[in-house]
């Protein structure tokens, strides 16, 4: 039984004193050091090519490199996310960044060396006992290479994006470090974190929910101006690297990167339009519940029953642990592990970033937790979800770090599935009809999230991207363009809408990986036939799941669902059967609620 857990998370175990920490320093020296010497030593060519003894050597510093540069770079993202004010983090963040380009520089240059190798030679290579392991990665790297520039040119694009690309990504950071909601509560006026008030609009209270979303909206309409400068340069930035790479399709990046088809993508995306009349419904039955002739932004997360119900973190992490224990008891201990050890920064507090993520270091065989918690079932179901990730990581650790690095669609298998859990354990387990009808609720709004909201950003960015190769956008465009991909992809179904949620939303600024959104889709419905799955086999699919996870860094996701799940996921059948475990519950609602509505 886990209890008096602390809701800060220990950063000390990768560095003492935070971003004043002389250790930190003291490593990005020694790693800035290795790193030049790693790439004059690429530059040299130092052996034979065609050798399987040049591979396995050089790979063999290289992901050693690469092992140490994720430490450094998953302490400093947990130093800017726990207080978007620290200053001196960011400095630091940059100072990371700069030397992971120099390491990609030294990558490039082991890339034009793959393409030099004979093709034939080159297959004799993977067959290397040292080798194999990697083959599926070295492969990929080397097939990138070949629709990429010259080594001299894709090195500057990447010395150029630290403090070109990357750079926008720290001032709409900059911008965020500057939201302050203010509000009214018990009688006093409060300035909220943009993090404080996105945990508001779950509130039960419409008249909370309208007044945060207003102030909201208008804190976002002040940072407009420096979201879209940030928006629209990152974007140019982008564009014109596929301009000169000859790449004309926007998605053609993150597609490779995600190691996923065009068809594939288009398949899920028309047999999701195919079924978002029935997620209608339930949002025109949760109007009539709450009351309400129209059905505002505002009011999507709004909890339904006339109870909320709530968890103090001690009696979320159990519940967590004890619902993933009876698929997963593997799963279930590494989450005691993060408890226990303070994996998880969870303090409800002001100066934290918005949003949740988990990070994992190589070197401390270790993830990290950031979320923010006030006891809300939708925050259960986040911690849920960031421990699957943590979990993720684990299975693979022992794995060569280059197969270790699975695409973000895939990402998202473990811990939804997590999520997927805990949310039908709370359902279960409900104590009478009012809080069976909130759970349902609950559920059928994590499918409107990834199904409607997730879309609306996959229309907004593609578009977005369409029209910027034209040239700038300003505040005004970009707001009617979010509005109306909203319309789009909620049926209408809403009067009111976000139209700065282009500015509010961190991920269309994530430069690590673009289009960030339809992976979380993709991921929520692969993991949604994984826990059919899963409930159809018992306890014995538990090894089954954990080979899925670990092959994950080494196939593309077509063949991962062949081999692991025996699907076609280029075919609807697949993606039919995910959305009707997504929404099943969804009859059982509509029969409850249905006497009280009339």
């Amino acid at each position: 039984m886990l209890k008096d857990l602390e809701l800060q998370w220990d950063l000390e175990a990768f560095f003492p004193g935070g971003s004043d920490s002389e250790e930190y320093r003291e490593y990005l020296d020694l790693l800035e050091a290795d790193v030049d010497d790693f790439y004059r030593e690429v530059r040299e060519l130092p052996g034979d090519p065609t050798s399987p003894g040049f591979w396995t050597g050089i790979l063999e510093k290289a992901e050693g490199i690469s092992i140490r540069l994720r430490h450094a770079g998953s302490f400093v993202s947990c130093l800017n996310a726990q207080d978007v004010n620290d200053r001196q983090a960011k400095i630091l963040g940059g100072r990371s960044r700069q030397i992971g380009a120099s390491y990609s520089a030294a990558l490039t240059k082991l890339n034009e060396y793959m393409l030099n190798v004979p093709d034939a030679d080159w297959a004799r290579l993977l067959e290397a006992e040292g080798l194999q392991p990697v083959a599926f990665n070295l492969n990929e790297s080397r097939q990138r290479a070949k629709d990429r520039l010259s080594t001299d040119q894709e090195t500057l694009i990447n010395d150029l994006s630290v403090d070109g690309y990357h750079g926008w990504n720290n001032v709409y950071n900059l911008a965020v470090s500057q939201v302050k909601i203010p509000i009214e509560e018990d009688g006093k006026s409060v300035q909220l974190s943009a993090a404080q008030a996105a945990n508001k609009l779950t509130s039960a209270k419409r008249e909370v929910r309208a007044e945060v979303f207003a102030k909201w909206e208008e804190a976002w309409a002040e940072a407009a101006d420096f979201c879209a400068a940030a928006l629209n340069h990152l974007a140019g930035y982008r564009l014109n690297v596929y301009r000169h790479r000859g790449w004309d399709d926007v998605l053609r990046e993150p597609l490779e990167i995600n190691r996923m088809t065009r068809g594939t993508l288009d398949t899920m995306w028309d047999t999701i339009n195919q079924n978002k009349h029935r997620l209608v419904d339930y949002l025109g039955r949760k109007k009539k519940l709450l009351g309400l002739k129209e059905l505002s932004w505002h009011d999507l997360a709004a909890p339904l029953g006339e109870t909320e119900t709530t968890m103090a973190f001690d009696e979320a992490a159990n519940f967590v642990v004890d619902q993933v224990g009876r698929f997963s008891p593997k799963m279930a201990t590494l989450m005691n592990t993060a408890f226990e050890g303070r994996w998880v920064e969870a303090e409800d507090r002001p100066g934290k970033r918005p949003g949740a993520f988990c990070t994992g270091t190589p070197v401390l065989n270790q993830s990290r937790v950031f979320m923010t918690f006030s006891g809300s079932m939708n925050n259960v179901s986040t911690l849920a979800h960031e421990l699957g990730h943590a979990y993720h990581q684990h299975v693979m650790n022992d794995l060569p770090p280059m197969a270790q690095r699975y695409a973000m669609n895939v990402a998202e298998t473990a811990s939804t599935f997590s999520e997927m859990v805990v949310s039908d354990a709370a359902l279960n387990q409900a104590s009478d009809e009012d809080e069976k009808v909130a759970l349902l609720g609950d559920k059928m709004q994590r499918a409107v999230a990834l199904l409607m909201n997730i879309h609306s950003r996959f229309l907004f960015e593609t578009r977005f991207y369409q029209e910027r190769k034209k040239g700038l956008l300003g505040v005004e465009g970009l707001n009617q363009m979010m509005t109306e991909a909203q319309q789009e992809a909620y049926c209408n179904a809403l009067d009111e809408y976000h139209p700065h949620f282009w500015a509010s939303k961190l991920h269309f600024y994530i430069t690590g990986v673009p289009f960030y959104n339809f992976p979380y889709t993709f991921g929520f419905l692969f993991s949604a036939g994984i826990y059919a799955r899963a409930l159809a086999e018992g306890p014995s699919f538990e090894n089954k799941y954990v080979n899925l996870l670990r092959d994950t860094g080494r196939m593309k996701v077509e063949d991962l669902a062949a081999k692991h799940l025996a699907v076609d996921i280029t075919k609807p059948g697949f993606w039919q059967s995910a959305i009707d475990v997504s929404l099943d519950g969804l009859d059982e609602f509509m029969r409850i609620t249905e006497s009280r509505v009339k």
